[in-house]
């Protein structure tokens, strides 16, 4: 008597929920974790990104006696004949003079992942694609309307990222790099600081925020930082 042997063909219906329910469990504990390697990530890449711009700036400051502001504009100009447009208001204005000076070269150092920004195209043959809007996601402090200089106190803060939608008040956005935020400061250094959840303030040492001024703080009581922020992508 010959034997017949069924074969099994697929998974039941009950075994294909079984193995869906197993792959969502799975994905819902190691989601959190590499989202939040993915911010670490972008973090890390701001921090260095950061200390380029230090070190552009530090070059800038060596040849034209302070870090870049609409005096400092007329005077690259003159020096250089370029045709970049490098006074205004933003942060992109000013960093553009780290161009016209023919100090950076390349647009990716003052990339930082948030969500006003794109990745930068490298072009910058003129004025309006040269760290465009959305090219630069560092926000750029001065006293009032002059620019710091690498002199004075070494923690003074010189660029920041990622401010809440490029806005002046020194707020941050915590989401991109899981609650941290990234300071350049003027011995060009780039140290990541907590940003507190409660305003959103960046928290720097001895508890101070950071536009915090008077004693016991990096500006002192003659300083008034002002923040010129990043322009956003269109």
């Amino acid at each position: 008597m010959k034997t017949t042997i069924k074969r099994r063909q697929g998974f039941t219906l009950v075994e294909l929920l079984v193995v869906i329910i197993i792959i969502a469990a799975l994905a819902a504990i190691a989601g959190p974790q590499l989202m939040k390697n993915l911010k670490k990530g972008d973090l890390i890449t701001a921090t260095s990104n950061a200390k380029q711009i230090g070190l552009a700036l530090f070059e800038f400051d060596s040849q034209y006696g302070g870090y870049p502001d609409n005096t400092t504009a007329q005077t690259v100009k003159d020096n250089t004949g370029s045709q970049l447009t490098s006074s205004g208001s933003s942060a992109n204005d000013m960093f553009r003079q780290l161009f016209a000076a023919g100090i950076c070269e390349q647009e990716e150092i003052f990339y930082a992942k948030i969500s006003y920004t794109k990745k930068p195209d490298n072009v910058k043959n003129t004025s309006a694609n040269c760290l465009a809007a959305g090219e630069n996601g560092f926000g750029y402090l001065m006293n009032g309307q002059t620019g710091f200089s690498s002199s004075g106190d070494p923690a003074r803060p010189i660029a920041i990222t990622p401010l809440n939608n490029a806005t002046t008040d020194g707020s941050c956005d915590p989401d991109p790099f899981d609650k941290r935020a990234v300071v350049l400061r003027a011995d060009q250094s780039a140290i990541s600081y907590n940003i507190r959840p409660t305003d959103k303030q960046v928290v720097v040492p001895g508890g101070k925020t950071l536009l915090q001024t008077g004693q016991d703080t990096v500006w002192g009581t003659d300083v008034q930082p002002q923040i010129m922020p990043p322009q956003k992508k269109n």
